[in-house]
């Protein structure tokens, strides 16, 4: 925080740093507010939220009439998937008349555009208002990265944060018993094991990924992470994509997905990856962590009972899991903003993200529920997924550079690793699209 905002700021300052492992602070005693605060005060008013398709969304809609009935207040949802929403959303904003009143913001996505566009109300005085948020709230629970990605660099908060997802390793047990190999730890044992599962005659392969154009980043900024860099550095960002470092880890990627990934991996998805995983024909996966849901419904999936959840691997540098992020934000041209925030903090509140855990949904900006022994009983899915999350927390670092053209980031250095799968060469496919998006970078700066 560039600033601090309210004396509850500062307290859950304290815990803040800690990140995700960070101790709570008892705001419940510290600010004894649960008398003036009342759900049911905007009662009779109609909201419209979009969200993006996903295990969030689908809690959202679970739980939706149990909202409705303890405010009073009636919700229209829109789920729709994640490029559309996130084009729908930007389009309304722009245009001063979005038609929802509530969604949830792709802070790795949409944080920088939409803080210097403006087009978010400032929640900041309601956080601080004990007739608008309940104290059960428990602002000092949510960690540093969370209200990092939540304040505006003018220290203003706009948005509540929701969930965090980190990248992991998805494995099938029985096809490594079979080889007798273990999980691997680090990037070197991950190629070795690739290639020793690999087994293209039998429609198996030792490895899955995103080969996607723009979809692809991510996983590339993983391996990145294992030489301990981003994909850019300093403020204002410059752009740091065709290093030694990140041609090295592009070279990486290049190897495994065209050695041991299926062919037409250049079509992948994560939900491409996801399909082929589940039917128990990919032996490794490294993706986000919020997809352990459907890999153990006996409905969908082959591999239940089979998925071994594994920290990201060690690169030769250093170890890391790219982290992503979301919350719930207000437009500011919302008519509803009260019964908006109301919305807001029942999505982001200890309830709700302890059943997004319990569901395998998703990790949330709060501490207590990866500790909280009743929360960890409920798990839908094995605590082994858990344990995962909790391990990623400290060896977290951003996944996508904090900038407003990011999707054009995206789609440019995607191009790149595309064209690598095709046979171009990592270092002159880095080069070139690192030359073409900085002058894109550096305007975007100026604006």
């Amino acid at each position: 925080m560039r600033q601090s905002i309210s004396r509850r700021r500062a307290l859950q300052g304290a815990a803040a740093l800690g990140g995700l492992a960070a101790p709570m602070l008892n705001t419940v005693t510290a600010y004894s507010q649960s008398s003036a605060f009342n759900w049911q005060r905007f009662k009779g008013q109609a909201i419209e939220i979009v969200m993006e398709t996903g295990p969030r969304a689908d809690l959202v809609k679970k739980h939706q009439k149990e909202f409705e009935e303890k405010t009073g207040i009636k919700v229209g949802l829109e789920i729709i998937p994640e490029q559309q929403a996130r084009q729908k959303t930007t389009i309304e904003l722009n245009s001063g008349k979005p038609a929802f009143d509530l969604f949830n913001i792709a802070y790795h996505v949409q944080k920088r555009q939409i803080e210097k566009a403006k087009w978010l109300f400032d929640i900041t005085p309601w956080t601080k208002d004990p007739q608008m948020t309940p104290a059960e709230y428990e602002f000092g629970d949510i960690s540093k990265p969370g209200w990092d990605y939540a304040t505006q660099s003018d220290g203003k908060i706009t948005s509540l944060p929701m969930f965090v997802d980190y990248f992991m390793i998805y494995i099938n047990k029985e096809l490594f018993a079979k080889k007798g190999l273990q999980p691997p730890k680090t990037m070197d044992e991950m190629m070795d094991a690739a290639a020793k599962l690999n087994d293209p005659a039998n429609g198996i392969a030792g490895y899955v990924g995103r080969g996607l154009r723009n979809a692809n980043v991510p996983l590339y900024t993983q391996y990145l992470s294992g030489w301990g860099q981003q994909t850019t550095k300093g403020d204002p960002p410059e752009l740091i994509t065709d290093t030694p470092d990140a041609i090295a880890a592009a070279e990486y990627y290049k190897k495994i997905l065209t050695s041991y990934a299926p062919q037409g991996v250049t079509g992948f998805n994560w939900n491409e990856c996801q399909g082929l995983f589940m039917q128990g024909r990919a032996a490794i996966w490294l993706d986000g962590i919020g997809f352990a849901p459907p890999a153990e419904d006996k409905t969908k999936s082959r591999v239940v009972g089979k998925v071994g959840y594994i920290l990201p691997p060690a690169g030769p540098k250093a170890h890391h899991s790219v982290f992503f992020g979301g919350g719930a934000a207000i437009p500011n041209a919302s008519a509803k903003k009260e019964a908006a925030y109301m919305a807001a903090l029942w999505m982001t509140g200890r309830e709700m993200t302890s059943r997004m855990l319990q569901t395998g949904g998703g990790v949330p900006f709060r501490s207590e529920p990866l500790k909280d022994p009743k929360v960890l009983s409920g798990l839908t899915i094995p605590k082994e997924w858990a344990d995962c999350a909790a391990g990623c927390a400290p060896i977290s670092m951003p996944g996508l550079p904090v900038i407003v053209p990011v999707t054009q980031f995206r789609d440019t250095i995607g191009t790149a690793l595309t064209n690598m799968l095709g046979g171009a060469d990592p270092a002159a496919e880095l080069k070139r699209a690192t030359a073409e998006f900085k002058p894109i970078l550096e305007k975007s700066e100026q604006g």
